[in-house]
């Protein structure tokens, strides 16, 4: 037990470490006065649509609170404390987010100013403040998740089922939230860019962040909202997730049954190890005038999970049982062992490498796939779609080859409980990767302000040179993202079915088949109310800056000012108003059906939705990078066609390529990476309310 403390201190120095790097960056020269204003206006935007955003989400919070703790207050292992973890979740997720935020919308403006001085010290700034966003999640989740523990560890008096199912909880308000954020900053951020690009762009043919674009501030605005305060909000809770899945199924251990708790504490003894290491691989994070930061955001990144996985193995040997510990499983009872345990989380690192680094493939240029989008392109937008659709589709294979073989490697090894650990080992350096996915929007940004505040052509290189690397690792970022919810959704899934009393699910049962096929229908659903959004949304945006562009004087020609604001608030009100359905759907659809039809029906549709959600979420971000990817190889310097031919901006087939590229863009920041938000909310809500489901439902008593 004397191990668990270890869990919030580990907390407690990411959070340090966090303000280290926030005072640092806030320190940092912020430009002339044109770059501060323009930057002031992007902050001002992002924070108002976080306070809108979160002053409906807090009456969300306040109503699901209260039936959680009236659904829970009798039972053996039920209690209504779980009400108080589903509100610490949600608003350690909220913190989060805000963290990310308010430090990303500052690191912005100091990139441009440090890109005037170096690369390296641009590299600097923008990582510090990822950096910031990064440890702001995993502290916030280990500080909360071990102070609870230890808390109900004393009011529970040590009775660990009953600490495990209050505890899930923390999982269900995170996830609550980091859905709402990922549908509410995908909505804002699209209409926003569809706005810009369709309008600024291909009818007015203004350049990428020109300031006589009325939909810019808006467009930069969205890359926080969506690429910070999203991107935290789901990492952040897929790492909570991973956490309590493991510990849940933990308990299934004989070690665990017998008093030996350390199977259960095992999973955030790895995560506050994973702090470390994420710690020490920012160090190494560095760069020369000329070089590629690329290189040294993957030293950082893969050097941490190198040291995570030898650390893995002297944790597991520490604290397992020297001699083993028995579980029962669908293959019968086996017994564990320290080496089995290290074994599993090093699988789960090595697929989420392995997946991310397929994920750039696809969608980096330079590279076969995105090159074919872009020689279509010189046919048209039609052939540039159809390509784009068939690379999406082809990267789907080996992603999920790699997850079924990295399932049933990790099963192999310990179990269920070894797929929860892999789940957990492909997350235990969540503080770099965020960092590395959160420096990608500030270097946007930073090339934004450039544009905007006209300065010197090196400049923009300078950060168009980080923004390039930037959409590499945004891209990497979701592609690991989905991974890990794919395993940390399977996890969720076991813990559901032990906690529900289930020894197996029958897909021979019409209920649990009817549960299979309304689970594989969710996530085009929720997709479709997504990209439907996000079009109704951007329609009103077109219609803006479409009226200012005929109605301002003189602002085509560089001689008025935009109205900005008016953009901002238009893409605000789009995003608050339509997130709600969506989100609203994944808590819904668990409890309707569980309660309805009984534990296996929703057996059925967890599988359903994870199976369709995670084929989907890989699809749709994949193709929408590629998308993004072939339309910057028209930039720039050109794209060289196989016949030696350069085609350039402004041409017909960078016109095409820009119709691609808004197409996919709600595809790659909206729906696409809710999904899979979408597959493990709904299975955290299928694990908290499991000990309240009988095997048999109303319908099927």
């Amino acid at each position: 037990m004397q191990y668990v403390y270890a869990v919030p201190i580990a907390g407690l120095l990411a959070l340090a470490f966090a303000y280290m790097k926030a005072s640092w960056v806030g320190k940092q020269d912020a430009g002339n006065e044109t770059m501060k204003e323009i930057a002031a206006r992007i902050q001002e935007g992002a924070m108002a649509f976080l306070r809108k955003e979160y002053s409906v989400l807090a009456g969300f919070v306040v109503i699901v609170a209260i039936l959680l703790a009236a659904a829970n207050m009798s039972g053996e292992h039920q209690s209504p404390i779980i009400a108080l973890s589903f509100v610490c979740g949600a608003v350690a997720s909220g913190l989060a987010g805000f963290f990310g935020m308010r430090i990303a919308t500052k690191a912005n403006v100091r990139t441009t100013q440090a890109a005037t001085r170096s690369l390296p010290e641009a590299l600097a700034v923008a990582f510090s403040g990822g950096t910031v966003m990064g440890m702001s999640v995993v502290g916030l989740a280990l500080l909360g998740l071990g102070s609870l523990f230890l808390v109900y560890n004393g009011v529970f008096d040590g009775n660990m089922a009953k600490i495990l199912n209050v505890i899930t909880g923390f999982s269900m308000g995170a996830s609550s939230i980091a859905l709402f954020a990922r549908v509410g900053g995908g909505i804002y951020t699209k209409a926003a860019d569809v706005g810009a690009d369709l309008v600024g762009k291909v009818e007015a043919g203004l350049p990428e962040d020109d300031p006589r674009n009325p939909a810019v501030i808006a467009d930069n605005v969205g890359d926080n909202v969506g690429d910070v305060a999203g991107m935290g909000a789901d990492l952040f809770e897929s790492y909570v997730g991973a956490i309590i899945g493991a510990m849940v199924l933990g308990y299934g251990f004989e070690a665990a049954q017998g008093g030996d708790i350390n199977p259960i504490i095992l999973p955030m003894i790895i995560a506050a190890a994973g702090i470390i290491c994420s710690i020490l691989g920012t160090f190494v994070v560095r760069t020369k005038e000329g070089g590629n930061p690329q290189h040294a955001l993957d030293t950082g990144a893969f050097g941490a999970a190198g040291v995570m996985a030898i650390l893995t193995f002297v944790l597991a040997r520490i604290m397992w049982p020297a001699d083993g510990t028995v579980v029962a499983g669908v293959e019968g009872a086996r017994t564990v062992t320290w080496l089995h345990v290290g074994g599993a989380t090093v699988i789960g690192l090595a697929v989420g490498v392995a997946v991310g680094l397929i994920t750039s493939y696809y969608c980096s240029m330079g590279k076969k796939p995105v090159n074919s989008i872009a020689e279509q392109s010189i046919t048209g937008a039609a052939t540039n779609i159809i390509a784009g659709l068939g690379v999406g589709m082809q990267s789907t294979a080996l992603p999920i080859l790699l997850i079924a073989i990295g399932v049933v490697a990790a099963n192999a090894m310990a179990g269920l409980y070894g797929v929860g650990i892999a789940a957990l080992g492909m997350l235990s350096t969540t503080g770099i990767q965020l960092a590395v996915d959160a420096y990608g929007p500030i270097a946007d940004n930073a090339g934004g302000i450039a544009e905007m505040s006209e300065q010197e052509p090196y400049v923009r290189e300078r950060t168009d040179t980080l923004d390039a690397v930037g959409n590499t690792t945004a891209a990497i970022g979701k592609g690991f993202a989905i991974g890990s919810a794919a395993m940390t959704a399977l996890a969720l899934f076991a813990a559901f079915m032990q906690q529900a009393g289930l020894s197996k699910i029958d897909l021979s049962n019409p209920l649990v088949m009817s549960g299979l096929f309304v689970g594989g229908m969710l996530p085009f659903l929720f997709s479709s109310m997504a990209m439907a959004a996000v079009g109704e949304a951007a329609m009103d945006m077109i219609t803006e800056v479409r009226r200012q562009f005929r109605e301002i004087e003189g602002l085509l020609e560089g001689k008025a000012r935009p109205d900005t604001a008016r953009c901002v608030e238009i893409s605000t009100g789009a995003a608050i108003k339509r997130m709600v359905v969506p989100g609203a759907m994944a808590i819904i659809s668990p409890v309707t059906i569980g309660f309805l039809f009984g534990s296996e029906a929703l057996g059925g549709l967890l599988a359903g939705v994870t199976v369709a959600g995670v084929l989907m979420a890989i699809f749709m971000s994949n193709a929408g990078g590629a998308w993004d990817n072939a339309k910057k190889s028209f930039e720039g310097e050109g794209f060289r066609m196989p016949d030696g031919s350069l085609v350039k901006k402004g041409t017909e087939a960078h016109a095409a390529a820009v119709v691609g590229d808004t197409v996919g863009d709600p595809f790659k920041d909206t729906a696409g990476p809710s999904l899979n938000i979408l597959v493990k909310l709904m299975s955290v809500v299928a694990l908290v309310i499991a000990p309240l489901l009988s095997m048999h439902g109303l319908f099927n008593i």
